[in-house]
């Protein structure tokens, strides 16, 4: 059986994320490239990010956003 449940509107799901307790907190969210690939697009994403003075890497398929305007170091 396949999941016949359509995909949230793009607007829908940026408030879903950024309101999500981990982003209200600062925290860390993530989110597989390929649903937001599917919703919103990546450059809508990374403009969103941006916006809110956030970061956004990504890794193995997923997008981590850092939701506070702290510096982010790679450290190895």
């Amino acid at each position: 059986m396949t999941d016949m449940t359509p995909f949230p509107r793009p607007e829908t799901w940026l408030m879903q994320l950024f309101t999500s307790p981990a982003a209200m907190k600062g925290g860390i969210v993530r989110r597989q490239t390929c649903d937001v690939d599917s919703i919103i697009g990546r450059k809508r994403l990374l403009q969103e990010v941006a916006r809110r003075g956030f970061h956004v890497i990504e890794n193995a398929g997923q997008y981590i956003i850092f939701c506070n305007t702290d510096p982010v170091r790679v450290l190895a």
